[in-house]
């Protein structure tokens, strides 16, 4: 099994290195190697360590994260390097840390030429890392850590750090540290450059029970203990910004130290979307009075004056506006005059408490929520506050500065969710957050000049490492990344965190879980959602899953033994987990399925549920009790079993289940393939199966059941010898399924109705069968069969592209293949003409008539002015028809759309003549993001499922 796995390693391995060299990594440029060479830094050689010269006079968070620096060089070199402060200490190699303009060695340096203070001067969050030759007397080589600013310097810092191996998730994940002898810089200037958006950062919410218990229980609460491991890993990502925990916490009170602390290390602090001027919401006590502006602006206007106050000069982005208490509508209709009102005193108090202009301290408006109304209804606020825009929740962008609008000197933001507490339900267990899409709607963004805020809601932090650091990571240069280079990233991500070991499996495994988990959120999953007797969907699904589980155990037993902590946080117990949660639902399913069909296995779905759920809960207690020796107690403690509205239950609830009695008799029945009623056969049933086609070769089955005490006999009894059974008789227990295949050799050719008999116990059933077989050098695209066409939309048989558009494929987006959408997005509508771009299908029909085209799509929301995203379709000739994604506004259908995670649009089209077609989608508006397309043939054919009809046999 080893050897199998080496070998997929190395295609996936192969696969990558051909991709686009654009590709963006973890860590993009690799200057530290483990060979010696003259012109290479010596940081660790021949059992020694160089010394570390960092200026006292630095800042402080700068020396302090010198000292994580020497902490980590130690863990990986089991060597202690020596802190100097002067010239003069140094030996013949030393490595130099500092940031221009406050440290007088690196001032030094810069006015001998010897480094480009052109290069840090005047730059936002900038480091170089570069060795120099004789810096000084007595010193060989230097290697300088350069800073343009506090922050640029840290940055540097634990960018060495990552070099050396030490990767952000060490303390979060409790991924090791490899062990290395000789550790040596290349020459050059290292640096990352400026990042691309101003402030990347991460709110911390919903964080109860989770980590609100595993908190109190580690550091006594969300005290400056806490809040240390949170910045440093913030700023391992590069990232700059935090809001903090927020529900029943005080960030400002609870610890003093907690701002201090976020002041050395450079963090800017905010608060919530719905926390104007520094104050945490649980900050406003009844003794207050009511948190109403009009009635109550005195004692308000006096709470926001002491947050501005205890804010001093510390930095941070000061949120404005208001709603109302516990983050509800501030009133029922649009008071756009109050809220303007609002935002004047706010600045009023700003200005008073500082002592200088409002717009010289950085603030944020929010439009969150009902917010958004006041701004489309026209409020208006000053040039320099940061537009904050949202997404639903459910991430999927609402709102995006106009193509033409004037500038902002504030600009504009994103709040985005990767965890969330509302409607339709919750969704806080676990990660179900897919890079593809995240990059797709922020790509949308930044194009759209969204580069001032991005900050993601991350719940618990924990289990969101993986897209959290996605998120910073894309943040710090949107331009870095594209479709074609998002697999290359969960191959660098797996690369980093487990010393490359099974890289391309465990990309495969995070690429897969967070697609399967992205169809549904968990906390949305029940027995209905995938269907058991419709295209084996359910326990296809579960079979996906189950490929992933097995892949991961076997990773898991090879792995080296220090990371199977962080491998059973990071990737074995979200798919164990997950696999349990929905073969959990499926098991209960078949158990209501099957006691209606007077199936007995019934009762063993029933005990099957019981088992899953104790099983879930023996991987919750893994988690808590057993992993990395309990440090991770409380952390997976959100409920995710048993909701039966948007808010989550008090505990786990075990899913209903029915129990089957058995017959005193034998009752014999049967059950087909696409229904879920069994037959008796007292009505003579006739019972159709699914049809046959020579092109999908497909087979279908029929279950013959006993719920009786006693067993029966079966005979099948067919005319045709084309027709062929795995069982033509026998003898029932329970139950028992015989698969039914056509010899397309012997079968007669075209479309034919045929039907065979099955005699149970006496009892007489006639199935009924259509069968179609061609040739396949008659068909081009894909062919019709059981009633539908089913497309992945990634399966274009043309693109058509204009100069300046492109068809673009993301791999792996959605619910089941790819998404496909047009890029860039920061264009104007197109006008459909012969040449403007649109994808072309080809298709095959066997029918005519009246079809219906449904195009699945990711749920985006209108994003701009107008009234909805269109695009246009079309068969052969005819003129397109207009289709618009967002025509239906309403609360129930966005409800739906982010519950199903599709947007499923629906044309009618006449076809005049079986056989070959082509099917064309016309681009209209950007970021729409085509998934699958399935065209009905026959009226009421098509099956119920969840993810659609599997797709359809194609030939080009």
């Amino acid at each position: 099994m080893c050897s199998k796995i080496k070998t997929s390693y190395l295609i996936l391995l192969l696969f990558l290195i051909g991709l686009s060299t654009s590709s963006y990594a973890i860590n993009p440029e690799k200057y530290l190697v483990n060979e010696v060479a003259n012109e290479n830094f010596p940081l660790v050689s021949n059992g020694k360590i160089t010394s570390i010269l960092v200026n006292d006079k630095d800042y402080s968070g700068v020396l302090k994260v010198t000292g994580h620096l020497e902490n980590d060089l130690f863990n990986v070199s089991d060597l202690h390097s020596k802190r100097i402060k002067k010239i003069s200490e140094a030996e013949d190699f030393v490595v130099i840390i500092g940031t221009l303009g406050k440290n007088e060695i690196i001032d030094q340096l810069a006015k001998e030429g010897k480094i480009d203070a052109n290069q840090l001067k005047g730059k936002w969050e900038k480091f170089t890392t570069q060795i120099v030759e004789n810096p000084f007397k007595g010193i060989k080589k230097a290697l300088v850590i350069a800073g343009s600013d506090k922050r640029g310097t840290i940055y540097g810092i634990y960018d060495l750090s990552n070099q050396i191996g030490v990767s952000p998730w060490y303390y979060w994940a409790d991924v090791p540290v490899k062990k290395q002898s000789e550790l040596h810089v290349l020459p050059g200037i290292h640096s990352q450059g400026e990042p691309k958006v101003k402030y990347r950062g991460i709110f911390i919410n919903d964080e109860a029970p989770s980590l609100t218990g595993w908190a109190f229980e580690k550091f006594g609460g969300f005290n400056s203990q806490f809040y240390d491991k949170v910045f440093e890993l913030i700023l391992r990502m590069k990232g700059n910004y935090l809001w903090p925990a927020m529900w029943g916490r005080m960030f400002y009170v609870e610890d003093p130290k907690n701002a201090v602390l976020a002041d050395e290390y450079g963090i800017v602090m905010g608060t919530s979307h719905h926390e104007p001027l520094t104050r945490a919401h649980a900050e406003w006590g009844k003794e207050k009075g009511k948190w109403d502006f009009n009635t109550n602006s005195e004692a308000l206007i006096q709470f926001w004056k002491d947050g501005i106050k205890r804010m001093g000069n510390k930095e941070t982005i000061v949120t404005v506006g208001m709603r109302g208490d516990g983050d509800e509508p501030m009133t029922e209709g649009t008071a756009i005059e109050l809220l303007e009102n609002i935002v004047k005193t706010q600045r009023n108090i700003i200005a008073e408490v500082t002592q200088k202009p409002a717009e010289e301290t950085p603030q944020m408006w929010a439009l969150y929520k009902e917010v958004q109304d006041y701004y489309d209804k026209g409020m208006t606020v000053p040039d320099d506050i940061t537009l904050l825009l949202c997404d639903d929740n459910w991430g999927n962008i609402r709102k995006l500065p106009e193509l033409d609008s004037k500038p902002r000197k504030g600009g504009y933001g994103i709040y985005y969710h990767y965890d969330y507490v509302g409607g339709p339900r919750n969704y806080k267990w676990i990660n179900t957050n897919q890079i593809e899409r995240v990059w797709e709607q922020m790509d949308l963004a930044y194009q759209y000049g969204v580069d001032k805020i991005w900050i993601v809601n991350v719940g618990d932090i924990k289990p969101m490492e993986f897209p959290i650091e996605f998120f910073l990571d894309m943040a710090w240069n949107p331009e870095k990344f594209n479709a074609g280079n998002l697999e290359q990233y969960y191959s660098d991500w797996a690369k980093e965190n487990f010393d490359n070991q099974f890289t391309g499996e465990i990309a495969q495994i995070l690429k897969l879980y967070t697609k399967y988990n992205s169809r549904r959120k968990p906390e949305l999953l029940d027995r209905k959602t995938y269907s058991v007797t419709n295209y084996n969907e359910a326990d296809k699904v579960i079979a996906d899953y189950q490929k992933l589980v097995k892949l991961a155990a076997i990773i898991n037993e090879k792995l080296k033994p220090e990371y199977k902590d962080a491998f059973y946080q990071l990737v074995l117990f979200p798919v164990l987990a997950s696999a349990n949660l929905n073969e959990l639902y499926v098991a209960q399913a078949k158990n209501y399925l099957y006691s209606e069909q007077w199936r007995l296995s019934a009762n063993e779905y029933k005990e099957k549920v019981k088992e899953l759920f104790e099983k879930d809960s023996e991987l919750t207690n893994y988690y808590h009790t057993q992993l990395a020796n309990g440090k991770w107690n409380h952390m997976m403690a959100q409920t995710h079993i048993g909701y039966d509205n948007w808010q989550q239950p008090d505990k786990n609830v075990i899913p209903g289940t029915r129990y089957l009695f058995h017959s005193t008799a034998v009752n014999q029945r049967i059950a087909v393939e696409g229904k879920e009623e069994s037959f008796d056969g007292v009505l003579k049933n006739k019972i159709d199966l699914v049809d046959f086609s020579s092109l999908e070769n497909n087979t279908s089955y029929i279950d013959l059941l006993n719920s009786g005490i006693k067993k029966y006999t079966f005979k099948i009894f067919c005319d045709h010898n084309w027709i062929q059974f795995s069982q033509s008789e026998g003898i029932v227990d329970t139950e028992q399924r015989i698969l039914v295949n056509i010899d397309w050799k012997k079968a007669p050719k075209g479309i034919t109705k045929s039907q065979f008999i099955v005699v149970a116990n006496y009892q007489k059933f006639i199935i009924q069968l259509k069968t179609n077989n061609i040739k396949a050098d008659k068909v081009h695209g894909f062919a019709e069969n059981n009633g539908y066409i089913s497309i992945e939309a990634q399966n274009y048989s043309k693109a058509i592209n204009s100069d300046s558009i492109k068809w673009t494929t993301i791999p792996n987006l959605g619910k089941t293949a790819s998404g496909v959408t047009l890029k860039p997005s920061h264009i104007h509508p197109i006008e459909i003409s012969q040449q403007s771009p649109r994808l072309e299908y080809n298709v095959h029909f066997f029918s005519k008539g009246k079809m219906k085209v449904n195009a699945y799509f990711s749920p985006t929301i209108n994003f701009k002015k107008g009234d909805g995203l269109k695009y246009g379709i079309a068969f052969d000739n005819e003129k397109p028809q207009i289709m618009n994604l967002n025509a239906d506004a309403s609360e129930k259908a966005w409800t739906e759309s982010v519950a199903n995670n599709i947007k499923i649009i629906t044309s009618t089209h006449n076809i005049e003549k079986a056989g070959n077609h082509v099917l064309k989608i016309y681009g209209i508006d950007p970021a729409l993001v085509l998934q699958k397309i399935v065209i009905e043939t026959e009226e009421g054919k098509v099956l119920e499922s969840y993810l659609g009809p599997p797709e359809s046999f194609r030939k080009e």
